[in-house]
C-alpha cells in the first residue's frame, strides 16, 4: 500500500438544484459529486499537482469494449508516445479495495495494456508495475512520470 495525501487537494465545486457538482478538468464538464467521483477528482488533482503528470495526457471515464460489453474506466494516463501507461480504478471510501477491484482493473487492462495499475478508495491506494507480466511488482510509491 502507498500513502497518497489526497485530502490535501481542494476541488472546484458548485451547488446546482440543491446538489453538489464537481468540475472535472479532464472532461471539462461539471459532474454530480458522488463519493466515487470525489475520489477520482482528488486522485486527478494529486497526479497533476503533486506528481507532475500532464493533464493533457490523461483521460477519465472513457468507454472501452471488453468482449461484447462496453464499460468505462476511471482514469488512464498516457505516456509521451500516447500509449496507455497507468490505469487507475477508483472506488468510494466505503468500498474496500479487494481482489474484485483488481479483477475489474484487469478487465480494462486486457484491452489497454498499461505498465502501471493503481487501485484506490481514497483511504487505501495500491500501485503495481506490470511491465513484466511474469513478475508484477507492488510499489511503495507512485511511479515517476516518464519524460
Amino acid at each position: 500500500m502507498i500513502s497518497l495525501p489526497l485530502l490535501d487537494h481542494s476541488l472546484r465545486t458548485r451547488q446546482t438544484a440543491g446538489k453538489t457538482q464537481v468540475y472535472d478538468p479532464l472532461r471539462q464538464r461539471w459532474f454530480l459529486l458522488t463519493p466515487e467521483e470525489h475520489v477520482r477528482q482528488l486522485l486527478i488533482q494529486h497526479l497533476i499537482k503533486k506528481a507532475g503528470f500532464p493533464a493533457a495526457l490523461m483521460a477519465s471515464e472513457k468507454a472501452v469494449k471488453i468482449g461484447t460489453v462496453t464499460r468505462r474506466f476511471d482514469l488512464l494516463v498516457f505516456n509521451r508516445q500516447h500509449q496507455p501507461w497507468l490505469l487507475a480504478e477508483c472506488k468510494e471510501p466505503g468500498v474496500a479495495v479487494t481482489e474484485a477491484t483488481l479483477y475489474q482493473l484487469l478487465a480494462y487492462h486486457s484491452q489497454l495494456g498499461c505498465r502501471y495499475w493503481l487501485l484506490t478508495n481514497g483511504l487505501q491506494t495500491f500501485c503495481a508495475d506490470a511491465g513484466d507480466p511474469q513478475n508484477i511488482q507492488w510499489l511503495k510509491e507512485l511511479p515517476v512520470y516518464e519524460l
